[in-house]
């Protein structure tokens, strides 16, 4: 079909890396192309753990050929060592869409669930509920990182080029997409007063 945008999403992790295909039509249906976690044992050395998340994101990129990368952007938690871990995983993976000439972006956690679920602050079920829904899957999709990933593709799938703020300008909107663009709206408004 004409104007199907394929997206990567993944959820990066060092334990549990979650990547997400999607394919998104110019009415914003997304259908499931794939979805899985790269895992790697916590007790290897790091770089072996890096180079297994870059060969399984390079496996997926190769077998499904998506047209952009999205990658959830890391945030402060308390936990540093999980942030280092995160961190490091999310730049591997700007790296191999970067070799693979993919144009990457990075959405924050409270963007991806107001775009799939229309509030920031949706926890992990609420997102997974949502995923299944949007995609018609007979279940939510497993482990949450997972669900992320797919979170993570249908944001940006939605945010497409062209599109403005969530899709505001093509086409009709869920009322997450709304609430989304709405969002964004306020965002703009309270920086550019801020400036």
């Amino acid at each position: 079909m004409t104007g199907v945008r394929r997206v990567l999403g993944i959820d990066p992790g060092l334990t549990r890396c979650g990547v997400g295909v999607v394919d998104v039509d110019p009415m914003r249906r997304g259908t499931l192309v794939h979805v899985g976690v790269i895992r790697t044992p916590v007790d290897a050395p790091i770089g072996e753990r890096l180079a297994a998340v870059a060969a399984g994101i390079r496996a997926v990129i190769a077998e499904h050929a998506p047209d952009a990368v999205a990658v959830e952007r890391v945030f402060a938690q308390q936990n540093s060592h999980t942030v280092m871990g995160t961190a490091q995983a999310s730049g591997v993976a700007l790296l191999v869409a970067a070799e693979h000439g993919l144009p990457a972006a990075t959405h924050t956690p409270s963007e991806v669930k107001a775009a799939v679920t229309g509030y920031g602050s949706a926890d992990k079920k609420q997102v997974q509920a949502m995923i299944a829904r949007i995609l018609r899957l007979d279940a939510p999709p497993q482990p949450a990182d997972a669900a992320d990933a797919l979170a993570i593709a249908l944001c940006h799938a939605w945010r497409g080029p062209g599109l403005g703020a969530a899709g505001a300008d093509a086409g009709p909107q869920t009322p997450a997409q709304r609430a989304w663009a709405d969002a964004e709206r306020v965002a703009r408004t309270y920086l550019r007063a801020r400036a």
